[in-house]
């Protein structure tokens, strides 16, 4: 006796789960009906990131065109420059800083120093660049890092 309770509780049970099968399927569409417009919506901020991604990737290659020409116009207000002039500037400013950067790296890790500080760049640009270029570019240096460290 006791296992046909155990039995009619189990096919009620199989009774409910029949039916119920129907019901959650239904509500699973809705619920997927409810979810998918979500979705859509959580995946529009991706597509206008992909678009951003997109407008990152036509300008891969990272120049310092636009920083030269600022500082130009500083300097001379109405002298331009060619893009030919504008290429080699900045293929020359790129073998300066890699110049430096491997310099401050030679550095840290000479004194056993896990981080390039300003400390490390400093003294590799008084390594890297001659006399008096040397001094204006540390001078220019330690007024920027004030600069940042103040604002």
């Amino acid at each position: 006796m006791a296992p046909k309770k155990d039995e009619k509780p189990a096919t009620q049970e199989a009774g409910a789960a029949e039916a119920a099968p129907n019901k959650p399927k239904a509500e699973k569409a809705a619920k997927k009906a409810k979810k998918e417009p979500s979705k859509k919506a959580a995946k529009e901020p991706k597509g206008d990131g992909e678009k951003k991604d997109k407008k990152k990737k036509k300008s891969a290659v990272e120049t310092y065109k636009l920083y030269i020409y600022k500082v130009l116009k500083q300097v001379h207000p109405d002298t331009g420059i060619s893009s030919k002039a504008m290429s080699i500037m900045n293929s020359f400013i790129n073998d300066i800083f890699e110049k430096v950067a491997t310099e401050a790296s030679k550095l840290s890790r000479y004194n056993k120093k896990p981080t390039v500080t300003s400390r490390e760049i400093q003294t590799a640009v008084r390594l890297v660049l001659p006399g008096e270029l040397a001094k204006h570019a540390v001078s220019e240096g330690t007024k920027a890092v004030t600069k940042f460290t103040s604002g």
